[in-house]
């Protein structure tokens, strides 16, 4: 259910950034990890938009793997089904990757000049 908050957060700082211009499109970015359901979050997001700039916005979302980074040879990888062994034998530990959640880009509609 904090995706409702979420969403209300998303609305206010998109409004706050638009300039008075009507939303047309917001992209974010949700790493797996990061606990957020990208279609509750859209759900929320249309009742919540309702009355505001953001009406009728659509969302985009770009959704990142988690990924360890190998403690042998320092590579990134996503990790497999039941197993934390890098390509090289090494051992993964866990990063921050996959554990994202913020607005990448806005896009709005553009005034005539007049």
């Amino acid at each position: 259910m904090h995706e409702a908050s979420l969403a209300e957060g998303i609305i206010n700082t998109v409004v706050e950034h638009a300039g008075g211009a009507k939303v047309q499109q917001i992209f974010l970015v949700i790493g797996e990890s990061s606990g957020v359901m990208g279609e509750s979050l859209s759900m929320y997001f249309d009742i919540y938009a309702e009355n505001t700039l953001c009406e009728g916005a659509t969302i985009e979302i770009e959704i990142v793997k988690p990924k360890l980074m190998c403690k042998a040879c320092g590579e990134l990888f996503v990790r497999k089904p039941f197993s934390f062994e890098c390509t090289c034998g090494g051992e993964g530990r866990p990063t921050d990757i996959g554990r994202e959640f913020f607005i990448k880009s806005i896009t709005v509609e553009e005034h005539s000049k007049e």
